[in-house]
């Protein structure tokens, strides 16, 4: 068989692994995350519980998946993706029917557990880790961006379906239509359409001529993607924080922002519909993040996006009260709102390679999604004590943070030691 031949097959087959994972992502979001604002209020109003207890089980799933994160990416370094997101999908599915038939409040707490293992098991992270360790080094970005711009559809569908589901068959009914949906979606694409064995990674073309010239990637010295020699590397530590502080401050606004433009004088409706440039723009900024990264690398490409959240953010208490301000501020907030999908994988391939990806986005995504669970809750205490106009502004200044952390990790190049044990392995 010719090599024009298999490489064909190859093609065909990372295309279909990247049309399921694409699917199955936008279902997981959408049944494991969106459909909960959708069903807050009539979930809170059956089992007799406050709103504030009720985002504590959804937090708390969050806290459970971040803590999963390390684990996970470490399975998937060994086994594979097949096993372990065919079985996530089969537990998302249980619990979210679980999820219908709580009673009380430590059924509904136990349960979101449940889903926070099964989030960090089948949503985007364990999807990236599958797809950079089949495909070539060109097609790795193409492929993630892929599965980020039809994941990035999941609010849109799913929030909607989930509200006209429990109007027309109760909140209960509605997440047992749901976790069948989950189930007969999910688990048959993942367990037919991903990469079956230990995953292989390949940082070099498929010619076998040398690195590939992968967009934005570093031209600079590559830590070889061992857990221990990254966690050596003083760069990894301010990604970690950039990240960390960005993830917070979206966080933030995507709980806080609907509250704050009505304080500006915006009635509810028109706020709503305000805050919904955020997801819609969000797909806007992964186009322009990909494309850009033909010519410029990653991790500057996010610090300049980071830089122009920062910018339009601060702007939104002085223009904000007029509709046209309001959209100027949100159209460019937005741009940034999805960046990070594309940017993470894509910056942490850039440093350290395809080795280890999974283990290494594991320890990355654990305490970024920590702060996305903990942000809003820091973020009602500072707009308690102080109001809203400084909570935008804090918004403001972590988005410039993130950014200058992130242009300084392009000047941390790593140290001698850490170059000799690259060179030596």
């Amino acid at each position: 068989m010719s090599s024009t031949v298999v490489a064909g097959a190859k093609n065909d087959r990372l295309r279909l692994m990247v049309a399921a994972l694409a699917i199955t992502t936008t279902v997981g979001y959408g049944v494991l995350s969106y459909a909960f604002s959708a069903l807050l209020g009539p979930m809170t109003a059956d089992l007799s519980i406050s709103t504030t207890t009720a985002v504590g089980a959804s937090t708390t799933a969050v806290l459970v998946s971040a803590l999963m994160s390390i684990p996970v990416g470490r399975r998937l370094d060994l086994r594979g993706g097949r096993g372990l997101m065919a079985s996530g999908s089969v537990l998302a599915a249980v619990a979210v029917f679980g999820w219908s038939q709580v009673q009380n409040v430590v059924q509904l707490y136990a349960v979101f557990a449940v889903i926070g293992v099964a989030c960090a098991m089948v949503l985007y992270p364990p999807a990236f880790a599958v797809v950079v360790a089949v495909a070539a080094p060109a097609k790795r970005t193409n492929s993630i961006l892929t599965i980020t711009l039809v994941g990035g559809l999941a609010s849109s569908i799913f929030l909607p379906l989930t509200g006209y589901l429990a109007h027309a068959h109760g909140w209960r009914n509605a997440l047992m239509i749901l976790a069948g949906t989950l189930a007969v979606i999910t688990f048959p694409l993942h367990l037919l359409a991903v990469h079956p064995g230990p995953p292989r990674p390949v940082d070099r073309a498929s010619d076998g001529r040398g690195d590939s010239a992968e967009p934005g990637a570093h031209r600079g010295a590559r830590l070889a993607g061992s857990p221990g020699r990254v966690l050596r590397d003083p760069g990894f530590w301010v990604l970690a924080g950039a990240f960390v502080v960005h993830s917070a401050a979206l966080a933030v606004i995507s709980v806080h922002l609907v509250l704050y433009l009505i304080s500006l004088g915006h009635p509810p409706a028109r706020a709503a519909s305000l805050a919904g440039l955020l997801g819609l723009l969000s797909v806007t900024g992964r186009l322009v993040t990909s494309v850009s990264s033909r010519w410029l690398p990653m991790a500057t490409i996010t610090a300049l996006i980071l830089s122009v959240q920062a910018v339009a953010i601060a702007l939104l208490p002085v223009v904000g009260r007029h509709v046209a301000g309001a959209v100027g501020c949100l159209v460019l907030f937005g741009l940034g709102f999805g960046v990070s999908s594309v940017a993470t994988p894509a910056i942490l391939l850039d440093r350290y390679g395809a080795a280890g990806f999974g283990t290494i986005a594991g320890m990355l995504g654990t305490p970024t999604s920590i702060a996305k669970a903990l942000g809003p809750l820091g973020g009602a205490g500072l707009a308690d004590a102080f109001g809203y106009r400084p909570l935008v502004l804090s918004v403001a200044v972590a988005c410039a943070v993130a950014a200058g952390a992130l242009a300084l990790t392009r000047r941390i190049a790593p140290s001698r030691h850490q170059e000799l044990e690259r060179t030596t392995m």
